[in-house]
């Protein structure tokens, strides 16, 4: 059995995949990610990233908008990854930064399909969502509890789904 299978076994309502931090953070301390959080959601906004019609012209290859703000992502992430590995960097608490191999299997393709299929549809991905719902965008509430819905069946059905 390894690791993780043990760490279910003993914490079965928490994460199956726990990130490697030691100290615990105080409700106060995770204040910084309630703040950073508001902050990223106003540059989502500021940015038309939340924009349904954004998403709609990237899925139309009408517009470089959305690709252009992707790629910079990608490329502003591989860097700090580099950047990280390189110079060793600890987080703020002072704790190594710790990446795990990742492994590929086909379902990643199916899910990838279904997870593309329901952006396109909605105008919606999981990081701008709240983001929308707190610029009176409502109906994404029903995005929401369906990307919910969706997570929970996952959970549920996961062993059964393509490796």
């Amino acid at each position: 059995m390894d690791e993780v299978e043990e760490f279910v076994i003993e914490h079965p309502l928490e994460c199956e995949a726990p990130n490697d931090q030691i100290k615990k953070e105080s409700l106060f301390s995770n204040m910084k990610y309630l703040i950073l959080g508001v902050a990223f959601g106003i540059v989502f906004v500021k940015a038309e990233i939340i924009s349904w019609f954004r998403i709609q012209e990237m899925f139309r290859l009408a517009a470089f908008h959305m690709y252009g703000v992707i790629g910079t992502a990608v490329v502003v992430g591989a860097i700090s990854i580099f950047l990280i590995k390189k110079f060793d960097i600890k987080t703020i608490e002072g704790e190594k930064v710790v990446f795990h191999p990742k492994t590929f299997n086909k379902g990643q393709i199916f899910g990838g399909l279904i997870f593309g299929l329901g952006w396109a549809i909605t105008g919606a991905c999981p990081g701008p969502l709240f983001a929308q719902i707190g610029s009176g965008f409502l109906a994404i509430i029903v995005t929401l509890l369906s990307a919910i819905a969706g997570t929970w069946f996952y959970g549920k059905f996961r062993d059964q789904l393509p490796h």
